[in-house]
């Protein structure tokens, strides 16, 4: 269980460096300059990491694809900052759906 505190509290430290990220120079931080360039370039961002991270997975090299999808999930809690969100609100989805089977989850979905 200490494992899973330790990636909550990574995720919500990463989280608090890119909402501080919002506030500054667009010319000093890879960050600061996805806000500026707005929502589009951060989707196109995340799209071409997923797309580098199935390669990555198709390629059968573990060290490759963990950087990749480490890429992917950066880009994505960038997108979700800029969203106004955060890693928690993921993470309590998650929670929600411990326990439950895919199948029975999905089809929750659907009949919304």
């Amino acid at each position: 269980m200490n494992d899973v505190l330790a990636l909550d509290d990574t995720l919500r430290a990463l989280a608090a460096i890119l909402e501080a990220r919002k506030q500054a120079d667009p010319d000093r931080s890879y960050v600061a300059r996805l806000y500026a360039k707005g929502l589009d370039a951060i989707l196109k961002k995340v799209g071409e990491e997923a797309a580098e991270t199935l390669l990555a997975a198709k390629n059968d090299d573990p060290e490759h694809l963990v950087r990749e999808t480490a890429d992917l999930w950066f880009h994505t809690l960038v997108m979700l900052a800029h969203q106004g969100l955060g890693p928690d609100a993921v993470l309590n989805e998650l929670r929600r759906r411990l326990g439950t089977s895919g199948l029975t989850e999905k089809a929750a979905r659907t009949a919304d």
